[in-house]
């Protein structure tokens, strides 16, 4: 530490000695000096609000009275060693011990504030030598320009020692702790193996081919993996790509085929939107904007997106592009307007039903249209070719539009009862929205971009087909234009770690059940259950009831509906058909059921990624009410509609 003092002019008169614990200081014009009496070390001065120095003189009596002084002060920064306490003389000691705790020193005759905590030192008295008094560090380097006193001032006294503040020496920094391992939890994983080893030991039925069967046990682990999560949901499935490697059960080829299947990268593609959408505020505007409008309660919220998403099924064929591009965001910002988020225990505030409402809804309205799922038409071809009979669009919106209604209104209210949000009325929602809309002011560049950008892609959506646009092919064109304005950037593409580990997923588990229904596996399943039907002797109301039951709870085995219905659709048609239910009737239902057993899992159809990947609903109460749902959605369209097509003709 270094300490300057500087002065420019001294004025001094001294005309008798006094003792310790007095203090004499002139009126800084020549004047006469005072005596002052002084209790102690660093007692305050009424002037400089700063402690007094005293003198250190045992006796001042006994000595002569000096003359006055010439002090030359060099303006020079002089470092001072800091000197132990103990080498102090007694009284500089006693003074070092309580310097400390001081206010800041003032020097009045300098006019100089000294700081404090200053090292400790010490001019030493010398009073019969005219040798000048230089002030020098203990240790051997030397000072740039000692601090020098004339030969007159040797024997007056001298300012006392500044002892430095006490400072304690830190205990050595103990190495930082190693973090802990964050691996599998091991149970979860035990039971993942356990189930793909068991079935693997066992023998293939017969009619199996053993490669299928040996893909069907891994793929089962997977499944329990990825109900049981012992790691993420991309890390299961990439395990379980690994083990089909492995074995030689699949090659490296085919199990990561559907890496290039385009619903994995437009639900990941969605991701992205939903990022540009929060980011540039466009999100909250329409959320505000809906929240004043149906805000009052959160019920009326729900159904004005549930029917918002309905309205604009029959337009955008891709339930994945309507659910994701659409309407994530959307619901996503109405959330986070609402302070219901999943980093902060505030889910089940509004988001965890107003996600599961949103996903099991989507299912109901991509059933309501032939235009509605991508896989509907495929639905229609095989239809044709089985019965020689077409199902038109008109023919299925008429025989929908009755139980996809009441599905629309009654399960958004079994989930309110079942999974009810912790808000539930909000009478000053719609109010404080339009605030926000008001101080949100007009609207961004930013935010005009990014609704361009969602005009155009759905636009693309809708009309793409007659452009040999798909639906991919839109969005990356989307996602082109968010990068390129700088709505969207990519490292922010890349932080979106729920996009890329549902594409992993996802992907994973379509390449799997592609290649059970390849092996052979599926086929066999259809011809089992088909029999088994068939000889029950059942009336075809009975008989066609257990095939439905069959067909729709097989979708636990198939990560899309194209896929379920490519596999077993016409098998269960030609039974239903055989067994004398009324083949258009019964191609009619097994339609309708493609789209609602998607709502079973979290990979069943493409909203199913989308929703579920928002972090909102916890995998075990996302399965177990997905459960529940289908059970309401069975009673209502094979009920209800059962009556509706029975006056409408189609048995």
């Amino acid at each position: 530490m270094h300490v300057a003092l500087s002065c420019r002019h001294f004025i001094a008169q001294e005309r008798k000695d006094f003792g310790i614990g007095t203090r004499r200081e002139t009126d800084g014009q020549g004047g006469r000096a005072t005596v002052l009496p002084q209790t102690g070390v660093g007692a305050p001065d009424a002037r400089t609000n700063g402690p007094i120095l005293r003198t250190d003189t045992p006796n001042a009596a006994s000595r002569p009275t000096p003359s006055p002084p010439s002090i030359q002060l060099n303006p020079t920064f002089v470092p001072i060693p800091s000197i132990p306490t103990s080498l102090l003389p007694l009284s500089a000691a006693a003074m070092a011990s309580t310097a400390s705790a001081a206010s800041p020193l003032t020097c009045h005759h300098l006019g100089v504030r000294l700081r404090p905590h200053l090292p400790s030192f010490s001019l030493r008295r010398r009073s019969t030598s005219p040798k000048p008094i230089s002030l020098s560090h203990s240790h051997s380097h030397s000072l740039p320009k000692p601090l020098t006193l004339s030969p007159a001032a040797a024997g007056r006294r001298l300012l006392p020692p500044i002892a430095a503040a006490p400072t304690s020496t830190p205990a050595p920094a103990s190495p930082p702790a190693k973090p802990a391992l964050q691996g599998a939890a091991i149970k979860p994983l035990l039971a993942s193996i356990a189930t793909g080893v068991i079935i693997w030991l066992i023998p293939a039925p017969a009619g199996v081919a053993r490669n299928a069967w040996q893909l069907l046990a891994v793929f089962l682990a997977t499944i329990v993996g990825i109900i049981t999560q012992p790691l993420p949901l991309g890390a299961v499935a990439l395990l379980g790509l690994g083990a089909a490697v492995l074995t030689r059960t699949l090659t490296f080829a085919a199990a990561f085929s559907a890496f290039g299947d385009p619903i994995p990268w437009l639900i990941a593609l969605a991701f992205f939107f939903a990022r540009g959408f929060i980011k540039t505020g466009l999100g909250n505007r329409v959320a505000y904007a809906f929240v004043s409008a149906f805000g009052g309660s959160t019920l009326g919220l729900g159904y004005s997106l549930v029917f918002a998403e309905a309205f604009l099924a029959p337009a955008i064929p891709s339930v994945s592009a309507r659910a994701g591009g659409i309407f994530l965001p959307l619901v996503k910002s109405l959330c986070e307007a609402c302070g219901s988020r999943t980093d902060d225990g505030t889910e089940r505030k509004l988001g965890s039903w107003l996600m599961l409402t949103c996903f099991q809804t989507s299912v109901i309205s991509s059933a309501m249209f032939l235009t509605a799922m991508a896989a509907n038409p495929l639905a229609a071809n095989l239809t044709a070719s089985t019965i020689g009979e077409g199902i038109g669009w008109t023919l299925w919106a008429k025989a929908a539009i009755v139980p996809g209604l009441l599905s629309l209104v009654l399960v958004p209210l079994v989930l309110y009862v079942i999974y009810p949000p912790e808000v539930k009325s909000s009478p000053d929602a719609p109010r404080l929205a339009k605030e926000k809309l008001a101080t949100m002011g007009p609207m961004s560049k930013e935010e005009k971009i990014m609704g361009g950008t969602l005009l155009l892609t759905v636009g693309l959506w809708i009309f793409g087909g007659m452009l040999s646009v798909d639906a991919v092919s839109a969005a990356i064109l989307g996602l082109s234009v968010l990068l390129i304005t700088g709505v969207v950037t990519w490292k922010e593409c890349l932080a979106e770690s729920v996009a890329w580990d549902t594409l992993t997923w996802f992907a994973a588990l379509i390449a799997m059940a592609g290649y059970l229904n390849k092996y052979g596996l599926i086929a066999w399943f259809s011809e089992t259950v088909v029999k088994f039907v068939g000889g029950l002797g059942l009336s075809w109301q009975l008989s066609f009831g257990v095939l439905v039951l069959l067909y729709f709870y097989s979708h636990y085995f198939f990560a899309s509906g194209a896929a379920h219905i490519g596999a077993m659709f016409t098998a269960f048609l030609s039974v239903s058909s055989a067994l004398g239910t009324p083949p258009l009737f019964a191609a009619m239902v097994l339609s309708f059921l493609s789209n609602l057993m998607g709502g079973l899992t979290h990979y069943g159809i493409g909203s199913a990624p989308v929703f579920y990947g928002a972090g909102y609903v916890p995998l075990a109460q996302w399965w177990g009410y997905g459960f529940v749902i289908s059970v309401v959605n069975i009673i209502i369209w094979l009920g209800a509609g059962g009556f509706w097509w029975k006056m409408i003709g189609l048995w």
